[in-house]
């Protein structure tokens, strides 16, 4: 039986089943093994992993604890209280804005490639170059979010490192407005999440590719990695204070777990807290060589728990409202058994987005597509509702073939 217990619980002789955190969190070459030292739990309380997940049938048992369905159940009884704030209006359609997202997407993916190679050879960051780009970043999410930021979920191994620094500029800049910040504000900090991985240009690719754990002496050296950027950003004519504090402290903890300062609490600033937010958001969301990407769903709810912790919990429910509870592009299951891909949040009820069904799962074949509105009732273009989300993988479909209709 899989239980979630308190990391101050753990003894030795209990079987840890799932760390629980993020892959840069842990020091340990896996995630599952049986604690055979008071050393080991201490590594683990060092590491600010809070709880963790244990297999009661294959070491000691802590009978209070919750079972991780359990667990889950309530941690979705509290997001289902978050689905019912209101959420930003889009103002073009997702078909309307996909294709000058794939130019914008195209285009930053380039710019970043390059930033990186010029960081390599000593050059200070062409601030004006990047401008432009992080300006049509803005107006894409200014008129459809769910499109840049559907397509940012593609990613491969090789153009990970790019793609991601995109992504946590415009999910930094739909975070930002959906806040209602100044928008100069909100340009400065999408110009600080399209370089705050700046320092990684001078990581070694042998240890950013690994495809196995880290050594602690390589965890040393992805480390240095906000100070090697703030360093590089600093050279560079033009940076603001806004860029460079997202930089150098878009790995703090609010528990004062992360690094490079430790910093805890409000001691780390509103605009470096929700670059935290995205940073981990989007990097549990993707493939990588070392590790099987999460459904953005999923990822919402575990970054949700982590919240108690490592973010500002206001700040995460806020993130939620902003991406929607299932962000565009998230394959979910219907109550009526199809399968069907998110393609607009209402605005007033999170659970109840827009879809476009394609699968049905009973008979497990394709259907007709439809677009959905979950908010509506039976006979006016609604009358079904989410049941959960699903991995591609599962039911081998592509759900962003689906994103617009006339594509499918």
């Amino acid at each position: 039986m899989f239980k979630k217990v308190d990391s101050s619980q753990l003894k030795v002789g209990m079987y840890i089943q799932d760390l629980s955190c993020d892959w840069m969190t842990h020091p340990f070459v896996r995630n599952r093994f049986l604690i055979t030292s008071e050393d080991e739990i201490r590594k683990i309380l060092k590491a600010g992993i809070h709880d963790v997940i244990i297999d009661a049938s294959k070491g000691l048992d802590v009978e209070a604890a919750p079972t991780v369905a359990e667990a889950q159940e309530a941690t979705e009884r509290e997001i289902t209280q978050l689905a019912a704030k209101p959420a930003k209006v889009v103002k073009v359609g997702l078909g309307e804005e996909l294709q000058r997202a794939a130019q914008i997407r195209h285009q930053a993916s380039n710019l970043v490639r390059n930033v990186m190679a010029d960081v390599r050879l000593g050059k200070a960051v062409e601030v004006d170059q990047v401008q432009p780009v992080v300006q049509n970043i803005t107006e894409s999410i200014l008129r459809n979010p769910g499109a840049l930021l559907g397509l940012l979920r593609i990613k491969t191994k090789d153009d990970y490192t790019f793609l991601h620094s995109v992504s946590v500029c415009a999910l930094l800049v739909a975070f930002c407005n959906s806040r209602g910040m100044d928008e100069e504000i909100t340009r400065e900090a999408g110009l600080g999440g399209l370089l705050h991985d700046a320092g990684k240009a001078l990581v070694p690719d042998a240890i950013l590719n690994k495809p196995g754990r880290l050594t602690e002496e390589e965890f040393d050296v992805i480390r240095k990695h906000p100070q090697d950027g703030y360093d590089i950003l600093r050279k560079s004519p033009g940076i603001g204070p806004i860029p460079l504090d997202i930089t150098l402290h878009h790995h703090e903890r609010r528990d004062g777990t992360g690094y490079p300062s430790q910093q805890a609490g409000d001691g780390i600033s509103e605009l470096a807290q929700m670059a935290a937010i995205v940073d981990v958001y989007d990097a549990i969301t993707a493939d990588r060589c070392y590790h099987k990407g999460m459904p953005a769903a999923a990822a919402l709810r575990k970054i949700y728990e982590w919240s108690k912790f490592h973010f500002n919990p206001q700040y995460v429910q806020e993130f939620m409202r902003c991406v929607g509870i299932y962000p565009v592009g998230t394959l979910v299951l219907l109550e009526s058994g199809r399968l069907g891909v998110v393609v607009e949040p209402h605005e007033t009820n999170l659970l109840a987005p827009k879809v476009n069904v394609f699968f049905n799962t009973k008979s497990n074949i394709y259907i007709k597509p439809e677009t959905v509105d979950l908010s509506r009732g039976l006979g006016f273009g609604g009358g079904d509702k989410i049941v959960g989300h699903e991995l591609p993988a599962k039911w081998n479909v592509d759900p962003m073939r689906f994103l617009t209709l006339a594509e499918a």
